[in-house]
């Protein structure tokens, strides 16, 4: 496979190793959607313990303040961090970037945890969807089962403008979060406002009767909720801390929240001062809104706060989603380095037969890294705040993605490359900063030698029941191991026929053969007759996963719960309630019922 100067590959090969070749079409229309050429990178990574060369005499001011006089090659004592490099012959400054060669993974760790969608584990104190005080909850109540860890989805922050995005991996930034995840009672002043807030209270708890999450009715009730509690909050030094800590991006996104309340989604069809985060009309527009965008600011702050209450109960494990919204906050503040005349997807494969496009903007690989990898760098660590580990979604991606350019289909897009070896290091630094764990999602088309750098670089990758040909004892130990995924069939879902069922009631036409080798896959992992119940299949599926050398193991709660529908179905949009169905037993009784009990019981030994 050979790249062009733009990163534009000639072509890939399937998962059946058919190759497909770059069209001329497709390499123009994606060329396109680049942009003009930049300046050169603005950033230069080397890893930690090397002594590279560089041109001459220059100036390297460490993150401590400290300053060096370097000539000819860097010292090889360096400590990781971001640095400035200044050449003293041409004044030419660049980060650099030192790194440590791996990611976190302490020697002997061997965890099991839950998978769970935040939104979906309700408590009966939730108003209508799960938040981080039922996360804390959750985590508290999993710990007591032995398990080490708790995968979550991303709790990103959608635009707020109604409809409310359903999809966590859609999301506005990936920087800040979701305000539908507070506890409003456990939001500063809500003890002293409890009369206040009791009819909203109720009301709220009334949305759990039904298993279809309205986030829009959820936040309609919490929005006025915390709108009272902000208008009593008198100040506290823990939010100017934070504020401090966050800089100009937490300003840009609570502005970008505020002309989204009144302009609505979509910043391209905002009015055209409005359209750059650094125009003067929205400089005049946060001061005229002053308020406003404090009150965003604060919500961001309660939900640091709460988060932060979560995490020490138990490694909370991050996931991180490929892109954003191309009208949302994060594309808003970097349009200058993304492209949306293109989105991410997936080529066609025999379990999609149309290919995917997902609708998220990429970076573009050359502007990337003439802003110094600021964007990647911000993303990666906000995903790691007040985490012990990161899943990547799509992780793929570091090293090459499938673009799709604007108005055409999946058949016509090509792969683009990307500085790997740069954005893995970048991965590593912040890892072992938060030391925290990063597992790679692998799933898909993966080209020759990718498990094989993310190995090196101690991210794990993904093993699931319903895709290996091989029994979970023979998993690599370099791995997450799991049955399925938010994005397939649960088990009951294919051993009952539900999935099937419900795609072609759909008017779908899904790939029957792709159905029955992972139903076989089941049927083979438990060793089980056709007409097994689907509980004893569950369990016996978890007995044999729990086998698994992998370093982690994970199980749904929706398999916890035998749980026909999956969380998601992809290629849909209306015809499925994606992201939006609860688990049908709140917490308290999911705390008492025999099969997550079960299902721990064949995870915990040895782990």
């Amino acid at each position: 496979m050979t790249t062009d100067a733009w990163g534009i590959t000639d072509g890939f090969h399937d998962l059946a190793g058919e190759w497909h070749p770059t069209s001329d079409e497709a390499r123009a229309a994606i060329r396109a959607s680049m942009g003009e050429a930049v300046a050169a990178p603005a950033a230069r990574v080397v890893r930690e313990g090397a002594a590279d060369e560089i041109d001459g005499a220059a100036e390297l001011t460490l993150e401590d303040g400290s300053v060096l006089r370097v000539t000819d090659r860097l010292p090889p004592d360096l400590p990781p961090g971001y640095h400035r490099l200044r050449g003293l012959r041409d004044d030419h400054q660049v980060t650099l970037i030192v790194a440590p060669h791996r990611c976190h993974l302490p020697d002997g760790l061997r965890l099991w945890g839950w998978a769970a969608q935040l939104y979906a584990a309700r408590s009966r104190e939730s108003w209508g969807i799960g938040d981080l005080a039922d996360l804390r909850r959750l985590a508290q109540w999993s710990s007591t089962l032995g398990a080490g860890m708790l995968l979550i989805n991303p709790l990103a922050a959608p635009t707020p403008a109604a409809p409310l995005q359903p999809s966590p991996y859609y999301p506005s930034s990936r920087r800040f979060r979701n305000p539908l995840f507070l506890r409003v009672e456990e939001v500063p002043g809500a003890e002293r406002a409890r009369i206040d807030l009791e009819r909203l209270a109720e009301a709220g708890r009334a949305l759990n009767d039904t298993r279809r999450i309205d986030r829009d009715a959820v936040w309609k009730l919490k929005s006025e909720a915390l709108e009272r509690l902000w208008s009593a909050f008198t100040g506290d030094e823990r939010l100017e801390r934070y504020r401090r800590e966050q800089g100009q991006a937490l300003r840009e996104f609570a502005t970008f929240c505020v002309l989204a309340e009144r302009h609505g989604a979509g910043w391209q069809r905002w009015p055209e001062h409005y359209r750059r985060p650094s125009s003067p009309g929205v400089t005049s527009f946060a001061a005229e809104h002053e308020h406003r965008v404090a009150f965003h600011e604060w919500l961001q702050w309660c939900l640091d706060e709460q988060l932060a209450r979560a995490a020490p109960a138990l490694r909370l494990m991050q996931d991180l989603p490929i892109g954003v919204d191309p009208g949302g906050a994060d594309a808003w503040a970097w349009q200058d380095v993304l492209t949306t005349e293109a989105s991410v997807g997936a080529p066609p494969d025999r379990y999609n037969a149309d290919g995917q496009d997902w609708g998220l903007p990429p970076f573009v690989p050359h502007r990337l890294a003439a802003d110094g990898y600021a964007p990647f760098i911000q993303t990666i660590r906000a995903a790691l705040r007040h985490a012990g580990g990161l899943r990547i979604d799509h992780v793929m991606g570091l090293f090459r993605l499938f673009w799709v350019p604007k108005g055409r289909t999946p058949h016509h897009g090509a792969y683009v490359r990307y500085p790997a070896d740069d954005l893995l290091a970048i991965v590593a630094l912040e890892s072992q900063r938060a030391r925290a764990v990063v597992v790679g999602e692998d799933l898909g088309t993966v080209e020759a030698g990718v498990r094989e750098r993310l190995a090196e670089h101690a991210v794990l990758s993904y093993r699931v029941v319903l895709f290996e040909p091989n029994p979970p004892a023979q998993y690599p130990e370099l791995s997450l191991a799991a049955v399925t995924t938010h994005d397939l069939p649960t088990i009951a879902g294919i051993w009952t026929g539900a999935d099937l069922e419900a795609q072609t009631a759909m008017g779908r036409a899904p790939s029957r053969a792709a159905y029955e080798e992972m139903r076989h896959r089941l049927r083979v992992t438990a060793g089980l007759p056709d007409d097994a119940p689907v509980t004893d299949l569950i369990e016996r599926v978890h007995a044999r996963l729990g086998e698994a050398p992998s370093r982690i193991v994970t199980a749904t709660l929706d398999d916890a719960l035998a749980v026909a529908e999956r969380p998601n179905m992809p290629g849909t949009v209306d015809e499925w309630p994606n992201w939006s169905l609860a688990l049908p037993e709140p917490l308290e009784a999911i705390e008492q019922a025999a099969l997550p009990r079960t299902i721990a019981r064949a995870l915990a030994p040895g782990r």
